[in-house]
């Protein structure tokens, strides 16, 4: 916890490749202070075949599934900062969004919690 996913156009990998995208979320998610460096997931989708408003155009959209707890002020500015770094990366992006999802602490389970 938390899981940043990211799914985009396939076209956004031809500007940098998996791995550099993925480290960006990351950096950016650890950079807020919200949470532990070690339990920072992220993953990438993309997509060869979509809509953005009836169009094909390219996009960009993280979910975020963070514990609950942090304040909407906390969340809007790590949607912000995110937003932003992508904004920085791919600048011809002309749909780039992000939001994020409570997990409720009462209903979560992992493995370790067995």
């Amino acid at each position: 916890m938390p899981h940043f996913v990211m799914d985009c156009s396939n076209t956004v990998l031809n500007s940098y490749d998996e791995t550099y995208i993925i480290e960006q979320i990351y950096l950016v998610a650890n950079e807020s202070g919200l949470f532990a460096a070690n339990d920072i997931k992220v993953r990438l989708n993309p997509f060869t075949t979509y809509s953005v408003g009836n169009k094909t155009e390219d996009f960009i959209h993280i979910f975020a599934h963070i514990m609950q707890g942090r304040t909407t002020e906390q969340k809007a500015n790590l949607s912000q900062q995110l937003v932003a770094r992508l904004v920085t990366l791919f600048p011809d992006i002309p749909n780039i969004a992000m939001n994020i999802s409570d997990f409720e602490k009462a209903t979560y389970c992992n493995r370790n919690m067995l």
